[in-house]
């Protein structure tokens, strides 16, 4: 257990920020998949800049590495191209 006030508090902020990052996380992934289940090529189009503001937050937040957002971003512009 840490002894210091200032330890405390670091432990108590790195528990909210923590759950916002897997809650955020967790919400874009969900998106994603939602984004890749979708066949209509209009209704994609309309869901794709959502998705991608969704991965350049946790990108810009560090959350998930900038290369694996623009893998990604890339994956998905390749999804709603094709269909």
């Amino acid at each position: 257990m840490a002894n210091h006030k200032s330890a405390l508090k670091r432990i108590r902020s790195n528990n909210k920020k923590r759950l916002l990052n897997r809650f955020q996380h967790k919400t874009t992934r969900n998106a994603i998949k939602k984004l890749r289940e979708i066949t209509k090529k209009k209704e994609a189009n309309k869901v794709f800049p959502t998705v991608v503001s969704l991965i350049d937050k946790l990108s810009k937040k560090n959350i998930i590495h900038a290369n694996k957002a623009s893998n990604l971003k890339s994956k998905l512009a390749k999804h709603v191209a094709s269909l």
